[in-house]
């Protein structure tokens, strides 16, 4: 009976460590949330006000745990979350987990070649045919970069 009761215990310990979020930063408050929808519709929008965005974890980076990519859906454009290097760690295993991340919206300006790279980059990515010539305009992209991040699930 007592190791029984033992291995009970032991069992709810370890389920209450795993059920437990994954937290950096300070509180905030996960009730007013904008959509990644949202955000990537009309990113400039947001750049004076601090947000805070929520969906699953589609990939993190594998060499510092310093970025993170949420979407609201697997077949939905994805936004990243970046933060400087040793900042936050984003674990690998928050794969296909729920994030809740606060902070502020940063643009990354990029020049005609460095848009091109990146355009060409993205289309081998997802299987597409890419044509350079039809990119005659610098593309801007857009980060959250938190304050707070939030892991559940």
């Amino acid at each position: 009976m007592g190791k029984t009761l033992f291995t009970m215990l032991l069992a709810g310990a370890v389920f209450t460590l795993q059920a437990a979020p994954l937290s950096y930063g300070p509180a905030f408050d996960k009730t007013k949330v904008v959509t990644v929808a949202d955000v990537l519709a009309n990113p400039a929008g947001y750049l004076q006000q601090e947000i805070t965005v929520s969906g699953k974890i589609q990939a993190v980076c594998k060499k510092q745990g310093c970025w993170m990519t949420l979407a609201a859906a697997e077949d939905e454009p994805a936004f990243r979350i970046k933060v400087r290097d040793g900042d936050m760690v984003f674990p690998l295993s928050s794969m296909g987990k729920t994030a809740y991340a606060h902070g502020r919206i940063q643009p990354l300006p990029m020049n005609l070649q460095a848009s091109i790279d990146y355009l060409a980059e993205q289309a081998e990515k997802n299987g597409s045919v890419f044509d350079p010539t039809k990119v005659t305009e610098p593309v801007t992209l857009y980060q959250l970069v938190p304050t707070s991040v939030e892991i559940t699930d």
